[in-house]
């Protein structure tokens, strides 16, 4: 695959007014979120809430395409269809998760480094024949007096580098997703040194593996407060700041930043989208600044479902509407007022 042809997946990939749903978690974790609402982990009741997911009419209208788990790309809908042939049909674009976890970091004082190298090549050969267009792999980089190191910075760096220039070699388009955990009681100034840190090491180890910029997604973290930090920073002192760390760290050759909501609620990470895009007008930015959502997508999905078959097109119908929300924010068209409107 050329260049050209990278740049025009990636492109697509945030296309104005449009995201890309983050539905690529693994078995034990969608595991809790089933079991949070009532529904036993099976493989049917899988396959029952990705079919609501990824079936939903309409969808692509504001999905642009979705990030799957290696279970999911290799399974069919509740009807026998291929999930990636209902994807297409639906005009969405299948992605795929292609690391194996974060596992600790050898003498690190339980700093994480993401795994999954081992054998890459072959698997996105696999995941091209199931009709793959894009991967991700995520780094998650937690924030404390002693936190993170520079040991961690670098390995989670060079792995996010590698695994970019092997998808593509493969002709896949990588979302690189340096995640700095919302967890604790950080400032937003605490969190903005670390995510330019952050975004700093994994430019330079992107650009030492060759990978070409026009030919990616970014998928980083909002710059945003700790969740226990005593006074939090506003919607606007976010979007500030996030667009900030952006202008320091990030090439103005890659297409788009497609964030991740990172323990935020549905309406937090939708607010805060939109007011960046807001913003983004009047500093004539680069690049397009969408969503790649997983729980502020999701939750009120499975609220509404809770394993009940009469209530799966409820449940796709508040799908639509949260998508079309994140669609108007990635405009910066959202106002709060909307949540109350009608699905």
């Amino acid at each position: 695959m050329t260049l050209s042809t990278l740049r025009q997946t990636a492109k697509a990939m945030v296309e104005p007014g449009q995201g890309i749903l983050a539905m690529d978690e693994s078995t034990p974790t969608v595991g809790k979120r089933l079991k949070a609402v009532g529904v036993d982990n099976s493989e049917d009741n899988r396959v029952a809430y990705r079919t609501i997911l990824l079936g939903t009419p309409g969808l692509g209208d504001y999905i642009s395409g979705a990030i799957l788990y290696d279970e999911t790309i290799r399974q069919s809908t509740t009807d026998g269809e291929p999930f990636p042939a209902l994807m297409q049909r639906q005009g969405i674009m299948p992605g795929i998760k292609v690391d194996t976890g974060a596992k600790d970091l050898a003498l690190s004082g339980g700093e994480k480094v993401t795994e999954g190298l081992d054998g890459l090549r072959d698997r996105l050969a696999e995941y091209v024949g199931f009709g793959a267009k894009f991967c991700k792999w995520r780094a998650v980089i937690a924030i404390d007096e002693e936190k993170p190191s520079r040991a961690c910075l670098e390995a989670n760096a060079h792995a996010l580098a590698r695994y970019a220039a092997l998808c593509q070699e493969a002709g896949l388009v990588p979302i690189v997703e340096p995640e700095v955990l919302i967890n604790g009681a950080h400032t937003i100034e605490t969190s903005y040194d670390v995510t330019v840190e952050t975004q700093r090491q994994v430019f330079e180890q992107l650009y030492r593996q060759g990978v070409h910029f026009e030919g990616m997604i970014l998928k980083p973290s909002m710059v945003i407060s700790g969740t226990d930090c005593p006074q939090r920073a506003g919607v606007e002192q976010v979007a500030e700041q996030t667009l900030r760390c952006l202008q320091q760290t990030v090439p103005s050759a890659v297409p788009g930043i497609a964030f991740l909501s990172g323990g935020q609620s549905d309406e937090e990470a939708t607010q805060h989208l939109s007011t960046m895009n807001q913003m983004a007008r009047e500093l004539s930015l680069p690049w397009q600044l969408t969503f790649s959502y997983a729980r502020a997508l999701q939750n009120q999905v499975l609220e509404t479902w809770r394993g009940d078959a009469a209530k799966a097109e409820q449940a796709s119908q508040a799908l639509l509407h949260r998508a079309k929300l994140n669609a108007l924010a990635s405009r910066g068209e959202y106002t709060p007022d909307m949540e109350r409107a009608a699905a």
